[in-house]
């Protein structure tokens, strides 16, 4: 399940990416890329990047070409494309492998990658590049804080830089009742982790999907104290096994 709007107080154009790739019957690709604001042409690196892993991943379908690799060579040529036609735009970008039951993830910047259990367990949950992320993960800020610190949007990797880095983590089991939540910064700087999970654990997906956008929108337009409230482009992929 895919949604996307953008951000509630601009006219200008969703800069958010996002799409479902099949590779095989059992096997496919979700993906989301998140244009940064503020710089040009940020609808065009992330619809850039989509579009080079989306011929990637096809091309690969038809030949011996590995998932994994065909993803690594697809954002290396967002990268390059990136660099090359966008006069300084960039774009952050999150990926989740999915062979059958084993997942694997992939992203450059702050989107968001998570898998979490029926019982609410996060089994996955990616690193934000990012100063605020690195604080998180090495227990400097716990989660709460993290989502109302004033730097939170300055990002330290990109599609579209020279130094672009990918991270990779490995392959690991999903379970028939865990949900994949791949996202922009739309949806985590404006739900608690907490209430993201709660929503997506269990339940009719589409039903929970509803439930994000309806709060993440209330929050995005009405300032609430000791609430997040962070207006911005809006997208999120949906997944659990059948």
């Amino acid at each position: 399940m895919l949604y996307t709007h953008r951000s509630p107080d601009k006219i200008t154009v969703n800069e958010d990416c996002a799409a479902l790739i099949p590779y095989d019957a059992t096997s496919g690709v979700l993906v989301i890329a998140d244009g940064l604001g503020g710089q040009p042409n940020g609808e065009t690196a992330s619809k850039t990047a989509i579009e080079s892993i989306f011929d990637s991943i096809t091309k690969a379908s038809t030949t011996d070409i590995a998932l994994r690799d065909a993803i690594l060579d697809g954002i290396e040529k967002a990268n390059q494309r990136i660099i090359k036609q966008t006069g300084g735009a960039a774009t952050t970008l999150a990926a989740i492998e999915i062979q059958g039951n084993q997942v694997r993830p992939f992203h450059v910047g702050d989107s968001m990658i998570m898998v979490c259990g029926q019982r609410g367990k996060i089994k996955l949950q990616s690193i934000a590049h990012s100063p605020v992320g690195y604080a998180v993960e090495s227990g400097l800020l716990d989660e709460d804080e993290a989502i109302h610190h004033e730097e939170r949007h300055l990002i330290s990797n990109v599609v579209g830089a020279e130094d672009m880095s990918i991270e990779i983590g490995s392959q690991r089991k999903l379970d028939k009742h865990d949900t994949v939540i791949v996202a922009s910064d739309g949806l985590f700087d404006n739900l608690y982790l907490s209430e993201i999970t709660e929503l997506i654990r269990k339940g009719n997906l589409e039903t929970a999907a509803n439930q994000l956008v309806t709060i993440a929108q209330q929050r995005m337009q009405e300032k609430v104290t000791d609430l997040p409230c962070h207006p911005d482009d809006l997208t999120f992929i949906l997944f659990r096994p059948r």
